[in-house]
C-alpha cells in the first residue's frame, strides 16, 4: 500500500516545474517591458531638445521666406542717432571736399593769369629786344654815316687847320680820324702835329694794327 501511495504522489513535480517556468518568463517579461520603458525614455529626453531645435529652425526658414526682400530685423537696424551721426559725416566729408575743389579752381586761375601775364611779358619782351636791335642798327648806321662825313670834312681841310684840332684831340680818337683818311691826308696832319702828339698817335695806331690778325 505504502508502495502505491508513492507510485501515485510522483505525477506533482511536473506540475511545480511548469509554475516555476511561468515565473520565470512573467519575470522576464517585466524586465524587458521596463528596459524597454527605460529606452524609450531616454530617447524622448534626448530626442526632445534636437526635435525642438529643428522645429524652431524649420520656423525662423519659413519666417524669413515669408519676409519681403530689402527688409532688415530690428537688430541690425542703426539707431536714429547712428544714422544722424553717419549723415553729418558725409555732409563733413562733403562740405571738405567741397572747399578742396574751390581751392583747386582758384589756384588753377591764379596759374592761367599768372601764365597769360608771362606771355604777355614775353612778347613785350621780345618786341623791346627787336626795337633795341633796330635802334642799334640804326646808331650804328648813324654813327658810321657820321663818322665818314666827319672824316672827309677833315680831308678837305687843310693840313695846319686840321692839324690843329688834331692835337686837342685824344689820341685814341685821333688815331681812329687818321687810320679812315686817305693816307696823303693823314700824312699832312701828321707833319703839323707836335713831335709828343704826332709821336703819341702813331703809337696808338701801332698798337692797333699789332692787335690784328696777320692769318
Amino acid at each position: 500500500m505504502a508502495k502505491a501511495a508513492k507510485t501515485k504522489a510522483a505525477p506533482a513535480k511536473p506540475k511545480k516545474a511548469k509554475r516555476i517556468k511561468r515565473t520565470r518568463s512573467g519575470a522576464l517579461m517585466m524586465l524587458a517591458l521596463l528596459l524597454m520603458g527605460s529606452a524609450i525614455v531616454r530617447l524622448g529626453l534626448e530626442a526632445g531638445p534636437a526635435i525642438a531645435r529643428e522645429v524652431a529652425n524649420l520656423q525662423d526658414e519659413l519666417t524669413l521666406k515669408d519676409e519681403p526682400k530689402g527688409t532688415l530685423n530690428g537688430q541690425s537696424m542703426p539707431s536714429s542717432a547712428e544714422l544722424q551721426n553717419m549723415l553729418a559725416a558725409f555732409q563733413e566729408r562733403e562740405a571738405a571736399l567741397s572747399a578742396r575743389e574751390a581751392e583747386i579752381e582758384d589756384r588753377m586761375k591764379a596759374l592761367e593769369i599768372a601764365d597769360d601775364a608771362i606771355e604777355q611779358k614775353l612778347v613785350a619782351l621780345e618786341q623791346a629786344e627787336e626795337e633795341l636791335k633796330s635802334t642799334l642798327a640804326l646808331a650804328d648806321g648813324a654813327t658810321e654815316a657820321d663818322l665818314t662825313r666827319l672824316t672827309s670834312v677833315y680831308e678837305q681841310m687843310k693840313p695846319k687847320e686840321s692839324s690843329a684840332l688834331f692835337e686837342e684831340m685824344d689820341p685814341a680818337f685821333a688815331a681812329g680820324f687818321l687810320a679812315r683818311m686817305r693816307p696823303e691826308a693823314a700824312a699832312g696832319i701828321m707833319a703839323g702835329l707836335s713831335p709828343q702828339a704826332a709821336y703819341t698817335i702813331s703809337v696808338v695806331l701801332a698798337g692797333r694794327n699789332g692787335s690784328v690778325p696777320k692769318e
